[in-house]
């Protein structure tokens, strides 16, 4: 995708704003970076509530339907709407008579709802996978089935959550407490059966397939630092699991680039040295790039960014291309987009503020929250 084609992808951004029109596109042979790219449109998903914040939203591979979790209070429940912003329905979960077994609520119905969040779309869109206490507690793994039932896959004392559906399989991988560590599971949605991925000394956390689903990326480490790693072969995982960062910095949320060939996270390498100050670095996934020192810092693509602690940096699907959130509060933490071919990082005018959760569909529609009123909306 080259740059012209690329700001048409940018032309269509759902979040809060008012209708936003884009310029005509430039000459595809055009080779001159812009200096802001301007969306045709922005205009908001959902309608502003009082008292309510939606945030985290999540694309169908088809980019047909999103999902986003809402909450009022200290309650999440999980929306799913289509792309016009018609609401599909509502899930969220409320401990049942005796307290032991969630009951599971649709549209229409009002009651005081649980924490449900995390969602993990199928490969087909027609199911999506969450985290759910059930109003009782007790954090495990459910699947939903869009007009259907809602199943409980996960029964552990222990907490289960930060799930990822394979993108060619019925499979999970999520996360579990269950070894008083944090290890990586593999669970077959039909089946239920689990199996055990990593055995390690310190959490694997925010476990992520590969475009092709035979490899995963994820954290390692402890809350003074985290490198990222990888596993190969999910069906030799003790094997084939290696580190992609060795060194001192803090390293967050991977993510795979479209095309399976690099890997995005934030860092907080920085060459001032300050800890509260974030990058983002992209390495080739098969690990031919160093692992630390000034090979890694040379991966750097862009500085002073906010990382999302529920998510890594937003691919545009050409694999390109990220879309971020520049740490900049004087100007309401605004959207940037590094092109990785040029090397440039260019604004994206959204006229939002205090942007976050940013994440891009399969035809570049890009998805994020903003502040309005006070409240977040999608």
């Amino acid at each position: 995708m080259n740059a012209a084609r690329r700001r048409r992808a940018l032309a269509c951004v759902v979040l809060a704003s008012a209708l936003v029109t884009m310029p005509p596109a430039a000459a595809p042979d055009e080779q001159a970076a812009p200096a802001v790219i301007v969306p045709r449109y922005v205009r908001p998903l959902t309608s502003v509530e009082s008292g309510r914040n939606d945030a985290n939203p999540v694309w169908t591979r088809s980019g047909k339907l999103i999902a986003f979790e809402r909450s009022r209070g200290d309650k999440k429940e999980i929306v799913v709407a289509r792309a016009d912003g018609t609401l599909v329905h509502t899930i969220y979960t409320q401990a049942s008579e005796g307290g032991k077994e969630p009951r599971f609520f649709f549209p229409g119905v009002v009651e005081e709802v649980s924490y449900n969040a995390g969602i993990a779309w199928s490969p087909t869109g027609d199911r999506l996978a969450f985290t759910s206490n059930g109003g009782v507690g007790n954090y495990d793994v459910y699947v939903h089935e869009l007009g259907g039932k809602t199943t409980r896959l996960t029964t552990h004392k222990e907490k289960d959550g930060q799930a990822d559906w394979s993108p060619v399989s019925d499979q999970l991988v999520f996360v579990s407490g269950r070894t008083g560590k944090g290890d990586l599971y593999l669970l077959d949605v039909a089946s239920r059966g689990v199996t055990r991925l990593t055995w390690g000394t310190s959490p694997f956390l925010y476990p992520q397939w590969s475009p092709d689903g035979t490899k995963l990326t994820m954290l390692h480490g402890n809350n003074e630092n985290h490198d990222i790693h990888v596993i190969d072969d999910v069906r030799r995982p003790a094997e084939t699991l290696r580190a992609l960062t060795t060194w001192t910095h803090d390293d967050l949320r991977p993510v795979w680039s479209p095309d399976g060939r690099k890997i995005a996270f934030y860092s907080n390498y920085n060459p001032a040295g300050d800890p509260k100050t974030w990058a983002i670095v992209v390495v080739a996934a098969d690990g031919s790039d160093p692992t630390e020192g000034a090979g890694l810092a040379a991966k750097v693509v862009a500085t002073g960014v906010l990382p999302d602690v529920e998510r890594g940096p937003a691919w545009m699907p050409d694999s390109a291309a990220i879309v971020y959130v520049k740490d900049d509060r004087s100007e309401y933490n605004p959207l940037y987009l590094v092109d990785l071919v040029r090397g440039t990082n260019v604004l994206v005018k959204t006229e939002t503020k205090m942007n976050h959760d940013v994440t891009c569909s399969t035809d570049g529609v890009i998805a994020f929250r903003a502040q309005v009123d006070q409240w977040d909306q999608i």
